[in-house]
Parts: C-alpha cells; structure tokens; sequence
C-alpha cells in the first residue's frame, strides 16, 4: 500500500465497498455523534465522510485533532444507511470506516475559517492566504484559472500562432502608467523597468518575421488598484500578427473569446455569437454614455439637445445656447413607479455629480412631470421620437458639456437598468468599440497628447496627419468589452516611420525625443516591416467574468492588497545597507526613520502573534 494515499478523497464510489483504502487530506469538519466520530476527509478532488469508532486506540487521539490538520487514514469503504446518503457530494452514498489513522501534521487554532465562504476580513484573507485558498470557491476560482489558460493555449495553437516568450527586464516607458524601477547593479544610476505590457518586443517578432505570437503574459504597472484591476502585476493574452487589418484581428480573436467563454460558462449562461456587434467610439458615448458599453442593458441614451433648443424650459435652453448638450435616458415601464422612485434616482445622479436629474413619466393621459409642462405637444412628440417612448414609460435628462453629460447618461442608463431589473441575466455579452480618436485634448498640460497607443496607425495615415485637426483623426484603435468590461485594447501599428516620427510630433515629440526613447523600434521600422496589429485580453478579466466574482483578488492565487502589499510573505520590505550599496543607492533620511518605524511595527505585531 502507498506510504499515504491509494485513493484521493474525491474518489470513492459505490464500486469501492468492501475495499481497503487509504486517503490523505485535511480534516475539514469534525462531527461527535454519541460516540462515534465523523471526520470529513478534503483534498483538491472532494471530501469523503470517515466514520472513527470508539474502540479504535486512536479515538482519543481523532478526538483532539484541530481543523486542517493533515491526516492518512486507512479503512474500508462501506456503504452509508439509506438515511445518511448524502446527494451533494459525490461520494456521498459511502463512507471510510478508520482502521489506522496517522497524524501527518497537527493544525494550529485557525485565524480564520476554511470550511465556509461566509465574508471574512480581506486584509486577514490576505495574510494567510494559503487557508484562505483551500476554501472551496477560491480552490474552485483558481483551477477555472488553470483551465482557461489551457483553453486559450490550444484555441490559439490551433489557428496556428506560436508561443514565444518577451524580456521581463526592459526599459522604461514613457507612455501609460508608471514603471516598476529595477536599478542595475552594473550600470550606476540607470534603472530596468519591468514591462507595462510586452508592446514593443511583440512588434519586434513581426518585423523579425514569426507572423503570428501569442503569450500568456506578466505585465506590471504601478498603479491603484480598483475592482478589475490589480496593483502591481496581471497577465494578459498577448497578441500580435503580421499583413492583418482591424478585421483579420477580429476574426482570429472572436473564435477564442467565445471558445473559452463557451466552454468555461456555468450553466444556463449564454455567450454572444461571433462576429461581435461593432460599435464606434463616437456611438458608444452617446448611446451608452461609455467606452466600455455593458449591452445586457436594453437602455439606449438619446440625444433631445434640439428638442429643448428655444424651448420654455429655461434651465435647458440657456445651457444648451452655451455649449451643453441634454442626453435622455429612457426608463421603460417606469410611469407606474411611486415618486420615492424618481426622488431616488435624482439623489444617485446627485451622489454622481450631477446638479439634478428632470424627468417625465408618459401615461394615458399624456405626459406629466417637473419639467412635461415646459416642453409644447410638437416637442413632446419629438421627444418620444428621438427616445423610442411609449405609454407607461419614464424618461429621465441629463444636461451638461458633452464629455459629462455623456458620463452621466451613462451611469444614470445601468442604475435604471439595475432598477428596473432590466439587465439581462446569464449571459455574456461581447462588442468591438472601434474608432478612437487618435489624440485628446489634455487640460491640465494645454497640449495635444495620445489617447490611446501611441505606436497606432491613425485612419488616412501621413495625409490625415498633415491636413486634418488632431482632434479629428481617428485611429485603428479597438477594445473588446464583456458585460462592461473592458478585456483589452488593441490596434493596428504604426509600421511606417516617417508616419511615427509625424504623429509624435503632433503630440509635442522632437525627433530627438523618439530616437533616444525608441531608438530601437525605429531602427527595426526602417529595415522594413509588415503591416502588423495585435490586442491583449486581460487574464484576469476573463476569469472574473467566468467566475461571476466581485473582484480580480478573488481570482488570482497570492494578489497585492488595495494598498499594494503582499501581506503573506511581506512584500514591498526593505533591505540590507549592504544590498542598496550594491546598487548605488542611498535613502534620505525621511525614507530611513519611516522604515525604522514599519520594522519596529512589524516587530511587535510579530510578537503578538506569537505570544
């Protein structure tokens, strides 16, 4: 027999009665039943019920065991009593009657609990994460993980791309968030840079002639975290492919993208077929007041800026002579509501920043509101029109600049779907947002920067850089959004470089800014290059999705917490005067008491743990 196991706790089946056996595992729960003891039996493929009798000479030794200590117990499979057959496990018409048990490793008290998913403090989830991890959703979170990424893998081998591996150590970049800083033992005074994402080195491979490269890739930003994205590291299925359009990217994309969420869904889910509706960047702001649009929302803004132009509806009309525009959003069905309703919706757009929110409700009788009786019966029918109103609907308004008008359309139109209960449920709802402006105006700086990706093609090329307002000039940028989520930005390259060296000026860039920043790209740029693009969905994205979960935490085995620390093994932490004097480093002497500080903190926490 194995020194610990023939059977996994997953296992046993009726087939087994009568065997000998011996299982390996974590005790998962103890039950004392008159006597007898019960021992749920876990590992990673389930639990088995095992039945300890009193006579046994380890009972008293069973007795004492803490939860999670790890056990091998020898016995044979019997059958349960009709009456104790369990249905939600799989083994769970027989149990393992202990014959020898032997003490693996003994448990200390739990700071928290493994055998339930009732909420427990992140930060405390966090510092004993492997317990935290042996929780069935996390067990269960982290395998669908393992699963997706062999999905991905052979759905892209399969179209015939190659996986291929880029540089972790790199140079800064100039554009996105910030870099995580590596400083070099051998260079004084320079630093890597741990790359953002794995943009300019997959680039290369198509100018190096490989066509099609995938990667499941690590990529770093230093950056806050939010619901679905994580500080400090996150992977991403990297992409790239050489003599493509936009479409050639869609196509290859879509397949995988509806492979995994087809073969990873719960179910009763649904996954939208390709190809993905197409929506533009333009369209997607005024009819869903977001980039990222979530399209199980039925709910489409409506722009009623003429209908309130010269109207009676002074608030409106004055606002919209100087520049505002007024979004409505339709709240189906809703004429029927209590006015607590309407009051609350006006309370969520105020908590949103806007100053108010009007709206009027469509009954038999005709329309009726704060703002029905300013608004004449030819504009009233405009309204209707322009919004797709009928009898027993609501409309709610919005007026401000574009820009925030279009934000706040767009989070009063998922609050209304959240309310109406109008958002379609078990399903999975993918669409293209395509043509991003290639730049934007920032107010801070008072120039013209990127929007997107700076190395994109913008749409007309050289001739829409020399003759056309920056403003104006669209790119061959996309993203792919799920329910939304944005999974991933994408775009066609800039592989001509007299086209890079015009766009970058646009955006205040020398040319001997763009040799001593990305003198290599050029150089490959300039020894010919395929017309190339690629995209990037996010990993984590994806398994969040799949896993209905409320964050990217809950899908990544060992995260940073939302102040960007790893609490288990003590990351960021400081290091040895020796090690920074390798590195040609020295820290002022605010940085050297605030690390002084932490040490004796940590030292005392420490203690108190122990004792």
């Amino acid at each position: 027999m194995h020194r610990y196991r023939t059977h996994r706790c997953g296992e046993p089946r009726p087939e087994h009665i009568g065997s000998a056996v011996k299982l390996a595992g974590w005790i998962h729960r103890k039950r004392d039943h008159g006597g007898l003891l019960f021992l749920d039996l876990r590992d990673h493929t389930g639990i088995t019920q095992v039945v300890v009798y009193p006579d046994r000479p380890f009972f008293a030794e069973a007795e004492r065991l803490r939860l999670e200590s790890v056990v091998s117990i020898t016995g044979r499979i019997v059958a349960r009593p009709p009456e104790t057959v369990n249905p939600e496990l799989a083994t769970g018409e027989v149990e393992l009657v202990a014959d020898a048990l032997e003490i693996l490793s003994p448990a200390e008290p739990l700071p928290l609990q493994v055998n339930t998913d009732r909420e427990q403090p992140e930060e405390l989830r966090l510092r004993y994460r492997f317990l935290d991890l042996r929780r069935e959703v996390m067990q269960r979170n982290i395998r669908l993980r393992s699963a997706v990424i062999r999905t991905i893998r052979r759905l892209m081998h399969e179209q015939g791309f190659i996986e291929l591996q880029t540089p972790i150590l790199t140079a800064s970049s100039p554009e996105g968030a910030r870099d995580f800083l590596v400083p070099s033992r051998l260079h004084p005074g320079k630093f890597y840079a741990l790359p953002q994402a794995p943009q300019q080195y997959k680039q290369l491979y198509m100018i190096s002639g490989f066509d099609r490269y995938f990667q499941i890739a690590p990529c770093f930003r230093d950056e806050d975290a939010r619901a679905d994205r994580s500080p400090g590291e996150f992977y991403q299925l990297d992409v790239e492919m050489a003599f493509v359009t936009q479409e050639d990217v869609f196509a290859a994309i879509e397949p995988v993208m509806v492979g995994v969420f087809e073969e990873h869904k719960k179910p009763g889910w649904t996954v939208s077929p390709a190809p993905f509706p197409r929506i533009t960047y333009d369209d997607a702001l005024r009819i869903y007041g977001t980039d990222k649009p979530d399209l199980r929302n039925p709910i489409r803004i409506a722009d009623v800026t003429d209908v309130f132009r010269g109207s009676d509806f002074r608030v409106f009309a004055s606002a919209v002579e100087a520049g505002a525009v007024v979004r409505a959003i339709p709240a189906p069905g809703a004429a029927g509501r209590p006015r607590s309703f309407f009051d609350g919706m006006v309370g969520f757009a105020q908590s949103a920043g806007a100053p108010g929110l009007g709206w009027i409700v469509f009954e038999e009788g005709g329309a009726r509101g704060p703002i029905a009786k300013f608004l004449d019966e030819e504009r009233i029918a405009r309204l209707e029109a322009a919004a797709g109103l009928a009898t027993g609907d609501a409309v709610f308004f919005v007026c401000a600049k574009e820009k925030q008008a279009a934000k706040l359309a767009g989070t009063v139109r998922q609050e209304l779907g959240k309310q109406l209960d109008l958002i379609e449920k078990c399903a999975f709802r993918f669409c293209w947002v395509i043509d991003f402006p290639m730049y934007e105006w920032d107010e801070e700086e008072k120039k013209i920067t990127f929007s997107h990706n700076p190395f994109s093609m913008p749409q007309g090329g050289l001739e829409a850089l020399l003759t056309k307002d920056p403003l104006e000039i669209k790119a061959y940028q996309y993203d792919i959004v799920c329910n939304g989520v944005e999974l991933s930005s994408g775009a066609i390259r800039n592989h001509r470089p007299e086209i890079m060296e015009k766009a970058f000026a646009i955006a205040g860039y020398t040319r001997e800014d763009l040799e001593r920043r990305f003198s290599g790209m050029l150089r490959a740029l300039r020894y010919g290059a395929p017309p190339h693009g690629g995209i990037a969905p996010g990993l984590d994205r994806i398994v969040m999705l799949l896993a209905d979960a409320p964050n990217l935490r809950e899908v990544t085995a060992f995260p940073l917490s939302q102040r960007a620390e790893e609490l288990l093994l003590g990351a960021p932490s400081p290091v040895s005067e020796k090690q920074l004097k390798e590195l040609h480093i020295m820290l002022d002497h605010v940085a050297r008491e605030k690390l002084r500080e932490e040490a004796e903190r940590a030292a005392r926490a420490a203690r108190a743990e122990v004792g």
